[in-house]
């Protein structure tokens, strides 16, 4: 715990951190790329700039609130100072996915490759943060029975909250599209990445599906999507990958070939590049081990 403003809890069983709570006034902690290995909700509550996510670049402002799985480089760029609160979970110390019926932000709030990583958060919901955060601050610095308990509570309505308002303004993206037919080509996109990860990895194979040249779909994948068919096509294997790591104890050569794979250590370079992290160490530190914590 280095001050009012941070406020730390760690795992006991291998010193790793469990749960954070951060203040901040400056962007000294996000001005070079983050890939941590826990959740992380970032709220800017005053300032503006651009933020480096994955293979985009999003303009961001004052409300917005970021979300941030395990691994995925972020970096914001900023010319004035921004302030916010920064809330970082360990998987262990509560898994999204084995509680995605309670809150339901897989797919929404985390993991989503179709939309920006952000929800901009409304004047109720401003409240509602406010107030969550600051039983979280205070419950962090006066530790006593059933904390864990009551800090998921917190996080989980935090969750809740936020992924009610990204379902609510995900339409807004379509605005972006000018031209009637897009709309449908991407929504069969979605579908036909879906239904094809695991076995088609090529964008040549998504516009033969979808019988569109490569070259449009790839204008209009980049103009709705802010990122290329490839990097979407990529993430989502990706994102299936790490579930079946953290979720299973499948062998990485099993995971590797359920994907389409053949070949383990190709899998595993194409992961490192992705990811940033070897399929092992991806599941060491945020995997199966801990599944059942």
């Amino acid at each position: 715990m280095l001050n009012q403003s941070t406020l730390t809890l760690v795992n006991p069983q291998n010193g790793n951190l469990a749960f954070k709570y951060l203040e901040f006034d400056d962007n000294s902690f996000f001005d070079h790329i983050q890939r941590n290995n826990y959740f992380s909700l970032i709220w800017i509550t005053e300032g503006k700039g651009k933020l480096n996510a994955d293979f985009a670049e999003y303009d961001f402002e004052t409300g917005n609130l970021f979300a941030f799985s395990p691994y995925q480089p972020y970096m914001f760029n900023t010319i004035q100072s921004i302030k916010g609160i920064a809330i970082y979970f360990h998987p262990e110390f509560f898994c999204i996915y084995k509680h995605h019926k309670e809150v339901s932000c897989n797919g929404v709030l985390y993991n989503n490759i179709y939309q920006p990583p952000y929800v901009k958060l409304d004047d109720n919901s401003t409240a509602t943060f406010t107030m969550i955060c600051e039983q979280i601050k205070a419950e962090m610095q006066n530790a006593d029975l059933a904390q864990h308990e009551l800090l998921v509570s917190y996080l989980k309505i935090l969750l809740i909250n936020a992924a009610r308002l990204k379902t609510q303004q995900q339409p807004d993206a379509a605005t972006i599209i000018t031209d009637n037919k897009e709309p449908f080509i991407l929504q069969k996109l979605k579908d036909a990445i879906e239904a094809n990860f695991k076995t088609k990895h090529s964008p040549a194979d998504y516009a033969e599906l979808l019988f569109i040249t490569p070259k449009a779909l790839a204008k209009i994948t980049k103009s709705y999507f802010n990122k290329t068919l490839s990097s979407m096509i990529n993430e989502r294997i990706i994102i299936e990958a790490k579930r079946e790591l953290y979720l299973t104890n499948k062998t990485i050569k099993e995971i590797a070939w359920e994907l389409g794979y053949e070949d383990e250590y190709y899998f595993s370079r194409f992961f490192k590049v992705n990811a940033d992290v070897s399929p092992q160490l991806y599941r060491d530190t945020v995997g199966y081990a801990r599944a059942t914590a």
